[in-house]
């Protein structure tokens, strides 16, 4: 099965090291928003707008992770880019028709079927992952288009999961959750590609030492340590290792890597390719600590990556294999280790 999961609008923020985003955060009437949340996509960096709306936030190096602000009933906004200089001002929209709304189409499932495939596709069926507890499931609610066999699914607020086995509650916004399934299905079984897309903000709720650890499992294989690993050339047996095909070949003959302030830039070489993948840069399979496998397709020929691992272009980066089976219950910030 291949599983392209990403967070969509990666876009590179101009910050530099140690700034301090202040901003206020208000309606269309121009009455504070007091309680407002402000963080970086995927991060445990985040703060909330006070009682007048106003709210600093400290930040390190500069991030491919975009900054969002949301407030429950209103429109979440994302910052592209941003004048650090000055002092920001946001203005949320309110929500005028919620998703909700919309008129859903009886099918043969039930919602308890769905739900199971939703957890399946969304959080995992790892044993981190089925530790994972959504804590809103009556907000989601789902569409089957019996003609094409796929499954969509909504929520009008945060998706509110509770992390216990790596100590984390997420805030999760759902923008778009897809699942194909080769027939008429309701089985994780019979499904074909498996697609969500969203923001995420991580809260700490537990460090204790075995908590640790597991945290420290589940980033070790994963999307983010492949990244960090690749721009800082480290290649070995209980890393990563890279093979053309069936052979194991050098990282170095594929990726020029350059550091751009304090991101890299990473440059793929171009590979021949049949006609049939006109699209691929080049294609690679990765072996992680002797056992893991996935495999990687690349896109693009340039794309950026910070020290957190996050890259610009990760809707031209596709993963499937090991990598890509790592849901939203295995996940760890993208801060995670710095």
């Amino acid at each position: 099965m291949k599983n392209s999961v990403f967070l969509i609008l990666f876009l590179a923020l101009n910050f530099s090291f140690g700034q301090i985003v202040k901003g206020k955060v208000v309606d269309q009437n121009n009455a504070p928003l007091a309680g407002a949340n402000i963080y970086f996509d995927g991060t445990t960096i985040a703060t909330i707008a006070d009682e007048n709306g106003n709210f600093t936030l400290n930040f390190g190096s500069k991030t491919n992770s975009i900054l969002a602000v949301s407030f429950i009933g209103y429109e979440t906004q994302f910052l592209k880019s941003i004048d650090y200089n000055k002092e920001l001002k946001i203005v949320l929209k309110e929500v005028i028709n919620s998703l909700n709304e919309v008129v859903i189409k009886k099918d043969r499932f039930t919602r308890k079927e769905k739900l199971k495939l939703f957890r399946e596709q969304f959080l995992g069926t790892s044993a981190v992952a089925r530790k994972a507890i959504i804590e809103n499931e009556d907000d989601l609610y789902f569409e089957y288009n019996e003609t094409k066999n796929i499954l969509k699914a909504f929520s009008d607020k945060p998706i509110s999961i509770k992390n216990s086995a790596l100590g984390y509650k997420v805030n999760y916004e759902l923008v778009n959750f897809e699942v194909n399934f080769y027939k008429l299905s309701i089985s994780s079984s019979d499904v074909v590609r498996s697609f969500y897309s969203g923001l995420s903000r991580f809260e700490d709720i537990n460090l204790n030492p075995k908590i640790l650890q597991q945290r420290e499992k589940c980033y070790r294989g994963s999307q983010m340590h492949f990244f960090r690993n690749l721009v800082n050339n480290i290649w070995d047996k209980h890393n990563f290792l890279l093979f053309k095909g069936q052979y194991q070949d050098n990282p170095n003959d594929y990726f020029t890597v350059t550091k751009v302030d304090e991101s890299y830039k990473i440059e793929v070489t171009k590979q021949e390719m049949p006609l049939t993948t006109k699209s691929f840069v080049a294609e690679f399979n990765l072996l992680f600590d002797k056992k893991y496998q996935s495999k990687i397709i690349f896109e693009t020929t340039t794309f950026y990556v910070d020290k957190y691992g996050i890259n610009t272009n990760i809707e031209n980066i596709i993963f499937s294999g090991y990598i890509a089976n790592q849901k939203v219950g295995d996940l760890v910030p993208a801060n995670f280790g710095e």
